[in-house]
């Protein structure tokens, strides 16, 4: 695997020496500018897996640079570094996601070693999913419809699967299925450069299929006898298809598969897009036992009565408010409100992104049900996500018997 580059915009040198010398230590080949103009340069001719921007610098400040990366569609992991009160760090974390970006985390000045270390674990964990490392400098050109038929055809889609486990006693209870495709030329694409284009393009439908058939098939070989659970992701779109709902319940039966085993998760946003074209569709396939979850929550703008009024049976909060839990009395808030919520209704609340033990004790505490992220486990290959399941011990004491 070729060797992770870090790219570093600091008006500091002391800090940006620094920022290097912890990179290099965890094998990054690093750069580190004080100019922007070399900085976009360099973003464009060098093709960095990570950016670490400080916020406030004389020349253009971070929120700027943050604002024409999104402009350049670009796809880097980016570490947003400053001095500047937790709040403003959030914020500004959250408009950069808002506008598209790939926000790894902030970085509070002072900051510890291992905290840097945390956040640059990301691009370690590349390699263990066995495809090459997507960077936007590499791949300014439209994904296309015959990329992604090519793509289906040439089965380069594959899944990866992360744990879920209850908060309370730390077993597993389930896991999420990833979509990811690895291009020949253009290395590991994310899913939100793709799925957007398959929706545009009428490909939504067939792209599901393909995540239900390596999901369920892996699911179904190892866990069909046990209280496990798979959530697969779906678009507005294919809820709408009126074949949607005996599609899923047939692969259920075909494969000895439960279909309460089974979680369809749609984001706020899509769910959204036409509560009542959705409803019909979405209480179906609760009357036939799958489950639905509602993700991102916290993130959009929607009518908390039109989200109630749609039968779901488990929210999810957002990782970015989970990620920041630690530092930022905002987001706890933000969590304790969608525990509550969730409570109220009658829902399972999972959250996503726990990251250390301090977070999933919060999440204990707060009444939080599930939790799922790189503290417990990161995205693996199914065979990974086998392996990790029966070594598993949890609060139990007593390892997974798929």
């Amino acid at each position: 695997m070729d060797t992770r580059r870090l790219l570093i915009l600091d008006d500091d040198p002391a800090v940006g020496q620094t920022i290097e010398l912890i990179a290099r230590a965890s094998g990054f080949e690093t750069r580190f500018t004080q100019d922007p103009a070399e900085f976009f340069q360099f973003v464009l001719q060098w093709s960095p897996h990570y950016l670490a921007i400080d916020l406030v610098m004389p020349q253009m400040d971070g929120v700027e640079v943050l604002a024409k990366l999104a402009e350049m569609q670009c796809q880097c992991k980016i570490i947003i570094t400053s001095g500047v009160g937790h709040r403003i760090l959030d914020a500004a974390g959250r408009s950069a996601s808002e506008r598209g970006l790939k926000i790894a985390g902030v970085l509070s000045k002072p900051f510890m070693p291992s905290t840097l270390r945390e956040l640059l674990g990301e691009a370690r964990n590349d390699a263990n999913l066995g495809a090459r490392s997507y960077s936007a400098a590499n791949d300014q050109q439209a994904i296309t419809a015959t990329d992604l038929r090519e793509a289906l055809d040439t089965h380069r889609f594959f899944t990866v699967f992360q744990p879920k486990i209850q908060c309370n006693d730390r077993t597993l209870k389930g896991f999420e299925a990833l979509l990811r495709w690895d291009h020949p030329e253009r290395g590991l694409i994310p899913p939100d450069r793709f799925i957007p284009v398959a929706e545009k393009l009428g490909l939504i439908g067939e792209l599901t299929e393909r995540v239900f058939d390596l999901s369920f098939d892996w699911f179904a070989a190892h866990f069909a006898q046990a209280d496990l659970r798979l959530s697969v992701n779906i678009s507005a779109r294919t809820v709408m298809n009126e074949a949607f709902v005996e599609s899923i319940i047939n692969r259920c039966q075909r494969l000895g598969l439960r279909p309460d085993q089974i979680i369809c998760e749609l984001t706020e946003t899509s769910a959204m897009e036409d509560p009542v074209a959705s409803l019909d569709s979405l209480t179906r396939l609760r009357m036939r036992g799958v489950h639905l979850s509602i993700d991102d929550l916290g993130t959009g703008f929607s009518s908390l009565l039109q989200l109630v009024r749609l039968p779901f049976s488990e929210l999810k909060v957002d990782k970015s408010f989970v990620i920041s839990a630690g530092h930022s009395s905002e987001s706890r808030q933000v969590i304790k409100a969608i525990v509550g919520l969730g409570s109220s209704l009658g829902l399972i609340t999972t959250a996503e992104g726990v990251e250390d033990a301090d977070t999933l004790r919060f999440l204990q505490e707060t009444g939080c049900n599930l939790a799922q992220g790189f503290y417990i486990a990161r995205p693996m290959l199914g065979p990974d996500a086998l392996a990790w399941a029966r070594k598993y011990q949890g609060g139990t004491g007593r390892p997974v018997k798929p």
